[in-house]
């Protein structure tokens, strides 16, 4: 990674504490030695690992209002889709 770009990208983070468990951080440390994690030290897996975790949260959010929505429009998308079909039915 270019200098300039590992300063802006510390630039814009903030330090923490968290507390994790010791068989997690083992795994963590177990998969760094392994070089199979997908980072190159603890704190670029963990940041990982939120992000992925927040993305699905969201992705499911997202799913859960979808859901909603067809719900709500259950009897018009029926109607809609029966007219699609008897219109794509004709000769």
């Amino acid at each position: 990674m270019h200098v300039a770009n590992y300063c802006i990208m510390i630039h814009h983070m903030k330090t923490i504490a968290i507390t994790i468990d010791e068989s997690t951080l083992d795994r963590i440390d177990r998969m760094l030695e392994q070089q199979t994690a997908p980072g190159k030290n603890r704190s670029q897996v963990i940041r990982r690992a939120v992000r992925e975790y927040l993305a699905n949260l969201q992705q499911e959010a997202e799913q859960a209002r979808e859901k909603e929505i067809f719900r709500r429009n259950r009897r018009l998308l029926k109607q809609d889709a029966l007219a699609l079909i008897r219109e794509q039915a004709k000769p």
